[in-house]
């Protein structure tokens, strides 16, 4: 049986390569972007089986329109896929005060403002499902990136607790976390002002494997997508699904780590309850 999706972020990257494949299979399509006619061949080719509606996630007021016009155009929507986003790369003093509060808007508050625009519709039909792409960084942490990980890290924590909210009504998440992919993701980086002080530092030596092409990419954007749909269309999908090997031994480790921090504080942390606590 078909679906219909809603996918933000659709011009380019992995919400471009999931509209086409959606499409191709016969699936029906709204595809959110910022940048008009991006998707005007596809359009062309597919008819009414997709809507392209304009949409920039820092606008609250135009993401309540344009999820109600989705739905009432589509009348039904299985899945929608909170996609778009962008990265900000610099030390966190090297950035501007703008290129924090764009990313927020965008990666984070615009994120969350989706899902509270979908969720009336999704529990009015009786249930929906929701596939949020976070990042390998929504769990561990690089240099220069660290307004990037905090959007991740705070959709990712805005899911934890919303997904019981509404899991009564029917309507579940998947969290995707890829790693480094092979998309546009790397070109489309807003940079903030490099500062010499840290050229000897981990900032430093990321900023540099990126100019001169030595950062690993191992992730397969085609295969990446195939992973997502087929995630989405499970019965009963992993809450979480880390995509590409650098995210799964990455987030493997960071999550070691933390738990072995956390065993080696046992003691001091039973210690903080009130009264006496037997252990």
């Amino acid at each position: 049986m078909s679906k219909t999706w809603l996918i933000t972020g659709a011009s380019s990257g992995l919400g471009r390569l999931m509209t086409e494949s959606l499409l191709a299979r016969g699936d029906r399509v709204v595809a959110t972007l910022r940048r008009e006619g991006a998707l005007d061949e596809l359009q062309q080719s597919h008819g009414e089986r997709l809507i392209v509606l304009k949409l920039d996630l820092t606008d609250v007021t135009r993401i309540r329109e344009a999820t109600r016009e989705a739905f009432a155009r589509m009348g039904r929507i299985d899945v929608v896929v909170s996609n778009a986003g962008y990265g900000l790369f610099g030390a966190a003093e090297e950035l501007s005060d703008g290129q924090i509060d764009h990313q927020i808007a965008t990666n984070l508050t615009g994120s969350i403002q989706l899902i509270r625009a979908a969720l009336p519709y999704l529990r009015d039909q009786g249930g929906g499902r929701i596939v949020q792409v976070s990042s390998e960084g929504g769990q561990k942490a690089y240099p220069n990136f660290s307004l990037y990980h905090a959007t991740k890290w705070g959709i990712e924590g805005f899911i934890e607790s919303t997904a019981q909210d509404v899991a009564p009504f029917g309507i579940d998440f998947i969290i995707v976390e890829p790693g480094p992919t092979a998309t546009d993701f790397a070109a489309g980086l807003v940079r903030g002002m490099p500062m010499a002080v840290y050229d000897a530092t981990p900032a430093g030596d990321v900023r540099r494997a990126l100019a001169d092409g030595s950062f690993e990419i191992k992730g397969d954007a085609g295969r990446t997508v195939e992973a997502m749909i087929a995630a989405a269309d499970e019965a009963h999908p992993p809450f979480r699904l880390a995509l590409g090997s650098t995210a799964y031994t990455g987030i493997k480790q960071a999550l070691e780590e933390r738990l072995h921090a956390l065993e080696a504080q046992r003691d001091v942390a039973y210690s903080a309850d009130v009264g006496d606590v037997v252990a």
